[in-house]
């Protein structure tokens, strides 16, 4: 292995789920939303099955958790309350997922750029790896609000490496969810997913090209990918 083998190559990560375990602090916010309106919270272990989809649908889903009715849910008043609150307590307990500074650090020595493709809002998700410093690994940082479309369109991957200056035919995909496999797949680039992450769908069922039970494990994976990629364009010839 060369020492910037991964030159011309980028990486594209999703944000909670696959970087950080945020659940602490959505279902924080949550709960004090689900608080504030007389419903009972929910618990922790709900987050994989909450979590996924946007703020929105979290409000939706726990609603629904709480066994109440949704119209209040979708106001667009209680949606701002909530991310006022999210944005005070963004970083309270969320943490980066074990090995994930290591592994990045590993990625930018291979020569590979790291971007971040997330359907949270770019301010928040600056905000959140900022706190967390994060930051300093990604080329960009690409909430919805930055590209044409959000995942599920691979427009957002594709959109998100050219941001950070690099080539989408030359780009992998790290998520945790179903956005995440059916961006990678719009977009034609192979897709990593972890099986730690925030789905209510389970992970095997996603589609990915390889599934991953530590943060650790992305490098070999990257790894696996890349050799059968040059495998493919030797067989061309």
């Amino acid at each position: 292995m060369s020492d910037r083998d991964l030159e011309g190559w980028t990486i594209a990560f999703d944000l909670d789920g696959t970087l950080v375990d945020s659940a602490p602090d959505l279902i924080g916010t949550l709960n004090r939303m689900l608080v504030e309106e007389g419903l009972p919270p929910v618990p922790m272990e709900s987050a994989s099955s909450l979590i996924g989809s946007g703020a929105r649908a979290l409000l939706v889903h726990g609603f629904e958790a709480a066994g109440a009715p949704v119209e209040r849910a979708k106001s667009d008043e209680l949606f701002e309350r909530f991310l006022v609150d999210y944005a005070a307590h963004i970083a309270d307990g969320s943490q980066p997922f074990e090995g994930v500074v290591e592994t990045l650090e590993r990625l930018s020595e291979r020569g590979a750029i790291l971007v971040v493709a997330t359907n949270k809002r770019s301010d928040l998700s600056e905000l959140l790896l900022g706190k967390l410093d994060l930051t300093r690994h990604f080329a960009a940082i690409v909430g919805p609000d930055r590209v044409s479309a959000r995942k599920p369109s691979g427009a957002h991957l594709k959109e998100a490496v050219v941001i950070a200056g690099g080539d989408p035919e030359r780009a992998i995909m790290v998520g945790d969810a179903s956005p995440d496999a059916d961006a990678a797949k719009d977009a034609s680039m192979p897709c990593i997913l972890t099986t730690f992450g925030f789905t209510p769908t389970p992970v095997e069922d996603l589609g990915g090209d390889v599934l991953i039970d530590a943060f650790e494990d992305v490098e070999e994976a990257i790894d696996g990918i890349l050799s059968d990629f040059y495998v493919r364009r030797a067989l061309k010839f």
